[in-house]
């Protein structure tokens, strides 16, 4: 790190580097840094998403005490930039991470000179002036978007009006992105969204909702409570929601059983659940099943824990019978969420595929980036596309690749956004109720209470 790139401010303010993913870092600076004289933000550093680094906050978001933006470097140079900058304080702001990780960042920072610090939802969650239903999870892949969508459906039928307000993915212009409102695909294009966004805003304009998104939340929640009798969180990674939530509701997954207490801020979400949703139960053996919903009652006993199924459908299984597959899957669930495959390979399998294929030996360098960085996926390719140049890599891999068909578990149409080789069979995956009473009973107890119209 050299220092000429840096704000050299000399006052007596505390100095401090927010660590972060383009996401809850910026939100925390918002909240609590960005108008704070006695703070000075000497940069971001970032991690997880690739090509977030090496920009800048911008002025325009940043607030008058940082008229030059604020720098955004690799989160491999925290240490020099404690050392070199003489930091007071480290803010950890991502999601998603193994307690020890956590701890082995914040090792480095104190060794560095400084203290490590997280913020909690009392100082980072906004208020609303409408009701809002939050759904997180406690890993990333547990199945948030499907029930969110699921739950604005239901809301709709009882006659609200719905706004989802998703968790931020600010992977490119920040300042243009600072409040977003997407009505339509038409909007997606405009905003030049990537698969990763698309994957979350996409399945909900197809359920005719509006969804709302970007880096600057106190304007998203100004906007959205103007157009919405309701809000709904739909939440990112595991992380906890940046509005307070009047019903929490939080996802558990039987298939990667012992999590729900192993990952950052997961375990907090865990225990500020309102409702437990064991999810997936049509998938994960029945030892699993018992052993989450036992470790979620013994973390937050005064929850209510229900059921949910997540259906996959295959849009032509006779398309994928007897071929050679190449599975495509979400990627944030099968990279950081840790999940060797997804919906994709479940759907081709069950649809007898004679081989699924490895696409790992045809993954042109761009790819086989992500297949080094995260080496248990095997036989699966992750929808990567935080960029043009990670489009184009996906579209090469999947065209380089010796496959009769593709079986794509991404929730968007591939085939707009790509020209590849070969049919493209998608996977849809959705979730259901699969106890007695299930969500929509405790949601309709919940605002019936809380409204009174139902």
């Amino acid at each position: 790190m050299t220092n000429n790139i840096l704000n050299q401010n000399t006052q007596s303010r505390t100095r401090i580097v927010i660590m972060g993913a383009a996401g809850r870092d910026f939100h925390n600076f918002n909240l609590v840094y960005r108008d704070n004289p006695q703070t000075e933000v000497v940069a971001f550093t970032a991690t997880q998403i690739s090509g977030i680094a090496d920009r800048r906050y911008p002025a325009a978001l940043a607030g008058s005490l940082y008229p030059d933006g604020i720098p955004i470097v690799d989160e491999s140079e925290l240490d020099a930039l404690c050392k070199e900058q003489q930091i007071d304080q480290v803010i950890f702001a991502y999601s998603d991470v193994p307690h020890a990780h956590v701890m082995h960042l914040a090792s480095q920072a104190v060794a560095a000179g400084a203290d490590f610090s997280l913020l909690g939802p009392k100082r980072t969650m906004l208020n609303a002036k409408v009701p809002v239903i939050a759904v997180s999870a406690v890993r990333t892949g547990c199945g948030k978007s499907q029930t969110t969508r699921w739950l604005s459906n239901l809301l709709r039928k009882w006659g609200f009006r719905v706004g989802v307000i998703r968790h931020p993915m600010p992977y490119g212009d920040l300042e243009r992105q600072s409040v977003q409102r997407f009505a339509s695909r038409a909007d997606l294009i405009v905003a030049n969204c990537t698969i990763e966004e698309r994957e979350e805003y996409e399945p909900h304009l197809e359920e005719g909702n509006i969804v709302y998104a970007g880096v600057d939340y106190a304007e998203i929640v100004n906007l959205a409570e103007q157009e919405s009798d309701l809000i709904l969180w739909d939440g990112g990674n595991n992380d906890f929601p940046f509005i307070r939530p009047d019903l929490h509701i939080v996802l558990v997954d039987p298939l990667r059983p012992g999590h729900e207490t192993t990952h950052h801020p997961g375990e907090a979400v865990l225990r500020m659940a309102d409702i437990i949703v064991v999810a997936k139960v049509n998938a994960a053996a029945t030892t699993d099943i018992q052993r989450v919903t036992e470790a979620a009652r013994l973390v937050n006993p005064t929850a209510t824990i229900v059921r949910g199924a997540s259906p996959i459908r295959l849009a032509n299984p006779e398309a994928v019978r007897d071929r050679q597959v190449l599975v495509i899957e979400d990627g944030p669930t099968t990279t950081h969420g840790g999940m060797p495959y997804g919906a994709g390979f479940v759907a081709a399998t069950h649809a007898h595929a004679l081989e699924i294929v490895n696409p790992r030996p045809f993954a042109v360098p761009a790819i086989a980036e992500v297949y080094a960085n995260y080496p248990h996926l095997h036989s699966i390719l992750p929808a990567m596309g935080y960029s043009t140049e990670q489009l184009e890599a996906l579209q090469a891999t999947i065209n380089n690749t010796p496959a009769d068909v593709v079986v794509a578990a991404t929730p968007i149409d591939l085939e707009a956004l790509i020209d590849v080789n070969k049919p493209i069979v998608r996977a849809y995956y959705e979730f259901a109720e699969a106890s007695e009473p299930g969500l929509a009973a405790q949601v309709k107890q919940f605002l019936t209470k809380r409204i009174h119209t139902l």
